[in-house]
């Protein structure tokens, strides 16, 4: 008796698991090919005043800064250069008490050129209170239709605003999401994961509506924005699913990019997967009720992509230890062995990177330490550990 629970046990949480990494990604894939999304027309404006001008919506970035002065000029030049019209156009730096020199090198920069026809406005706080307090304070002051968040070391595709624009012309569309790019790095497995994350992202959005957003870069509706609460993690998933959770769409666009530039940092790529991961299990507990069947497709991509990720490193542990308990039957031995592999290799290939190059061994790896990043910063956060206000972790 006690063996045949041990196997409905084992076998259930190892058919979840597949599930998330496989079944749903097929699922998905299918799907989105039964179901394609709608375009949107592209703009052929080209930085030519035009009449359909008067009709596009008013729109102001809000770019949070804290410590940026590696990338704030790279980051004002980007947006000076947008194709948008400039009386409908507002961007604001939001220097959270920076310690460097963020806000000279800001102010410097909107002098040059290439800024004098963008109206900017550099916001120095001289307190820093975390980035969700800055949001919040900031968006309050925010009248334009449309409010744009991106971070500073993403550059924008200069079409970005227009083809948004397109998207904000169907009154159902709360938020668009761009399509996050990483700058080209030697990191073969998180390259890998992050073309799959992109590809699933785009997917999602022909359920219903795509999951969360992207700090990078990403546009709502002004008057659907509410106070964040001040201990959110990842407010970029939290903000959007909000509006979602209002009955408004969040579309994703494949032809909007925001390009990261800054390259990871292993040592700290781990710490910033740890307050994702603690985000992760904030974002579950604060939006249950999108697991509503009531919210269609989105609720089974809530469910199937952010629900089971949280729960794959338990359900792994689970799967571990029943198969080492059905070890005598020779099917559980040899999936014994098999995860015994498996997590060799993850971990011999993030412990030794530079001998274990080979696509899916970084690949293996990126997952494996990933699922325990993600089993370490859950509990961080629902033992209290996970409370700073502003994370400025390299990536």
């Amino acid at each position: 008796m006690i063996d045949i629970l041990l196997v409905v046990t084992c076998i259930f949480s190892g058919v979840f698991i597949i599930y998330h990494h496989l079944g749903y990604p097929l699922l998905l894939r299918w799907y989105s090919r039964k179901h394609p999304s709608d375009g949107v027309k592209e703009s052929t404006r080209s930085y030519k005043k035009m009449r359909s001008d008067r009709v596009l919506p008013s729109i102001t970035i809000l770019v949070p800064a804290y410590n940026e002065e590696q990338w704030i000029a790279e980051k004002i030049r980007n947006l000076a250069s947008l194709d948008y019209p400039n009386e409908k156009l507002r961007v604001i730096i939001a220097c959270d008490g920076c310690t460097d020199n963020t806000v000279q090198v800001a102010e410097m920069t909107i002098q040059e050129a290439i800024c004098c026809d963008v109206h900017f406005e550099i916001h120095n706080h001289s307190k820093n209170r975390g980035k969700v307090a800055l949001v919040n304070e900031e968006i309050c002051q925010i009248d334009s239709d449309i409010t744009a968040l991106s971070d500073v070391s993403a550059l924008i595709s200069l079409d970005s605003l227009l083809i948004a624009s397109a998207h904000f012309s169907n009154n159902r569309v709360g938020v668009v999401n761009a399509t996050y790019r990483m700058y080209p790095t030697g990191n073969q497995g998180e390259s890998t994961y992050w073309a799959y994350q992109t590809a699933v992202k785009e997917q999602e959005a022909s359920l219903g509506s795509s999951l969360g957003a992207h700090g990078a870069f990403y546009l709502f509706r002004t008057e659907l924005f509410d106070q964040l609460p001040t201990n959110t993690i990842n407010d970029d998933f939290i903000l959007p699913m909000q509006i979602v959770r209002k009955g408004y769409l969040a579309d994703y666009e494949p032809k909007m990019i925001a390009l990261e530039l800054e390259e990871t940092n292993r040592s700290n790529d781990f710490k910033r997967r740890l307050r994702i991961s603690a985000g992760n299990m904030q974002q579950v507990i604060e939006l249950f009720g999108l697991f509503n069947p009531k919210f269609g497709g989105t609720a089974f991509a809530f469910f199937s992509g952010k629900g089971l990720r949280l729960l794959t490193p338990y359900l792994m542990i689970i799967c571990f230890v029943t198969s080492t308990l059905l070890s005598h039957h020779l099917v559980f031995d040899i999936l014994f062995y098999l995860q015994i592999m498996i997590y060799s290799i993850g971990i011999i290939g993030y412990l030794l990177p530079q001998h274990l190059s080979a696509k899916p061994i970084s690949l293996i790896s990126y997952l494996v330490v990933g699922h325990y990043a993600n089993f370490v910063g859950g509990l961080r956060y629902l033992l209290g550990f996970e409370n700073s206000p502003w994370a400025r972790v390299s990536r």
